[in-house]
């Protein structure tokens, strides 16, 4: 009944649906075999690489990375700035949620099985290169926080009972068995232990601006929920002082940015740290003496790094860091070094470090751009573009990173791709992209990169305009970037197309059904194609959680506003081809959205080519499927936007 499928290149038209659709083969319609010459020039983009710091090893060997070496990212240790890397974790799955432990000389890291994100949690020692596993092999768990001794970790689980996330706490050496330390329903993670290992900061989430801060006793499991000023705030990262005199954390309580801050236990009194900047603070750092901050404000989706004095809280000078997305701080266990990667939109991440007592910058790794010449990455210029609405008397605008050809003439006119970002509460950021650089280089397409409303980074008001029955408003600004690209001279607006994930997925087929007469072709990757659908079939564990986005579609009203904006609804008004590519094991946004309107396209007379993998999830991992879909995505550009 179904078919094999070759190795290398995929196969001509399958017209036959029913005969391709199998658990454990990888699915593929309508896509033409790839060109030879295109698969070859693509060979270098498919060969870039990054790395991300994961921590220092407690036994002073050095920084641990993850970045890819072979099919998937894995762990490695790097001894010093620009040493050779050492492979130390090597699985065909991607590993995740790498955190070096404090004290013993190994790390906890998170593995999944064909992108389920069921991931269980190991315990990698670096002494004897044993992998332990620690979690239940079954339920999900994600978030591990070590103790500051290093003897017991927290987590977040579902193994209760499959829906709630709670909170779990095991001991390393097994002295005691794992148990559940919050079960008060819904979605919890944890975020530090006190000092002395017997409390244990907690949040619950409900939505991007809703979380509700928590401590627990962890004698007796008391949960005392910490006041809000405002009474509903976003909370992002918690953590001990390391004298156990107050909490560092980032919340946007009574304001629309998420702020540094510094609550003393003792006076009750919390401090703004960092000034009051219009921009979220994305994460922070305390040093294990106390003695500095460190964090990162996103400014525009750029990061802007910052250290403080851990006594006064006064700002410290630090060296000229590469300008990009700043993540992952950590200090090294003497807390004479700050960790963190830079990842640019002509560099991919690489892991650097101060040094804090000489205030000098050292690069650990040099990441691989697969030979190619990094000069000639084009770094995107950031624009605004004017909408269809007013904000206090002003047309609202749009920020979008805008990615243009440097090699063509200077009379040339550009097809565009608008990429549209997932979430729908995500941000497009400037970082790397080998399928940007790979368009705008060879392919001499322009990309628009835009911060549609709804987006984070932006402030509260922000994210809010496109939730419950605005969500097409969201839409709109898409046709309002078309207004834009229409007055560009440079750009050829009669051959625009749209690409996006998750969401990003939605808004494709969303813009396609609305704007068809003005687009070219589309590509969703993993979208919701019917929000009640989607909202019945996602994990149960992520049902509510999406429910606070979307809005409920056990509501009748809201059931009948998600059926009418969904793109199944108004998929007979998308009148240009469309690419569809899923993984097989998605637990978001399950494979049925794809198939459903991949079938409902068809059955309207339209044409779609489709692509699914087996053993993905959310988007793909996997270096192979990266590659076979980068071809085929390039094939259908080639062929549907910059062809004809």
């Amino acid at each position: 009944m179904h078919r094999a499928l070759p190795v290398l290149f995929l196969l001509l038209s399958l017209p036959a649906l029913a005969d391709s659709r199998a658990p454990g083969k990888r699915i593929v319609e309508n896509i033409p075999e790839i060109a030879p010459a295109l698969s070859e020039g693509l060979q270098r983009y498919e060969n870039t690489r990054a790395a991300s710091p994961a921590g220092w090893a407690a036994d002073g060997s050095g920084m641990l990375i993850t970045t890819r070496f072979g099919s998937t990212t894995q762990v490695h240790r790097v001894k010093a700035p620009g040493a050779a890397r050492e492979q130390l974790t090597f699985f065909d799955e991607p590993v995740r949620s790498v955190v070096a432990n404090p004290k013993r000389p190994g790390f906890v890291f998170g593995r999944d099985s064909g992108g389920s994100e069921f991931w269980q949690l190991y315990w990698f020692d670096l002494t004897t290169r044993e992998v332990r596993l620690l979690t239940d092999g079954k339920s999900r768990n994600a978030s591990p926080v070590w103790s500051p001794d290093g003897r017991r970790l927290a987590y977040s689980s579902t193994a209760r009972n499959g829906k709630d996330t709670d909170v779990w706490v095991l001991d390393l050496d097994g002295a005691t068995p794992p148990r559940a330390v919050v079960t008060e329903g819904g979605s919890w993670s944890a975020s530090g232990f006190s000092p002395d290992g017997r409390e244990l900061l907690v949040r619950r989430y409900v939505s991007i601006a809703d979380s509700r801060p928590g401590v627990v006793t962890l004698a007796d499991g008391a949960l005392k929920m910490l006041p809000i000023d405002g009474g509903k705030a976003a909370f992002g990262a918690m953590a001990f002082s390391p004298d156990g005199r107050g909490v560092y954390y980032t919340s946007d309580e009574e304001s629309e940015f998420l702020r540094l801050r510094y609550h003393d236990i003792r006076s009750r009194r919390a401090a703004v740290l960092g000034g009051n900047a219009p921009w979220d603070v994305q994460e922070f750092a305390v040093s294990p003496d106390g003695t500095r901050v460190a964090f990162v404000r996103n400014e525009d989706g750029y990061g802007a790094l910052h250290l403080l004095d851990g006594a006064t809280h006064a700002e410290l000078p630090l060296p000229a860091i590469p300008r990009g997305v700043v993540s992952g701080l950590e200090f090294s266990g003497d807390g004479k070094r700050l960790a963190f990667g830079v990842n640019a939109p002509t560099s991919p991440g690489d892991a650097y470090s101060i040094d804090l007592a000489s205030n000098t910058l050292s690069r650990w790794t040099e990441s691989e751009v697969g030979g190619l010449d990094r000069a000639t990455f084009v770094q995107p210029e950031l624009v605004r573009f004017p909408t269809f609405d007013r904000d206090k008397g002003r047309r609202r605008t749009i920020p979008a990173f805008y990615y243009r050809p440097a090699r063509a003439a200077a009379d040339a006119v550009h097809p565009v791709v608008i990429q549209i970002h997932g979430g729908p509460e995500g941000q497009a950021r400037p970082t790397f992209s080998a399928d940007i650089q790979y368009l705008v280089n060879v392919l001499g397409v322009a990309v628009l990169v835009p911060n549609v409303r709804g987006s984070s980074g932006y402030g509260k008001r922000w994210l809010a305009l496109d939730n419950g029955r605005l969500r097409e408003d969201s839409v709109k600004d898409i046709g309002a970037l078309l207004d834009w690209i229409a007055r560009r001279p440079e750009l050829d607006a009669s051959r625009v197309a749209v690409y996006g994930g998750s969401y990003g997925g939605y808004m494709v087929l969303a813009t396609m059904a609305r704007y068809s007469d003005r687009l070219r072709a589309g590509i969703d990757i993993v979208g919701i194609s019917n929000f009640v659908t989607f909202l019945e079939n996602t994990e149960s564990y992520r049902r509510d959680l999406r429910r606070a986005e979307y809005g409920d579609e056990r509501d009748p009203e809201m059931r009948a506003f998600l059926e009418k904006i969904s793109p199944t609804t108004n998929a007979h008004r998308i009148r240009i081809p469309l690419f569809v590519a899923q993984g097989a094991n998605d637990p978001r946004v399950p494979a049925s959205e794809a198939a459903q309107i991949v079938d409902t396209v068809r059955a309207n007379g339209g044409e779609v080519w489709f692509l699914q993998f087996p053993d993905e999830g959310h988007g793909f991992r996997k270096k192979a499927n990266v590659d076979f879909f980068r071809a085929a995505v390039m094939q259908f550009w080639k062929e549907k936007l910059i062809g004809g």
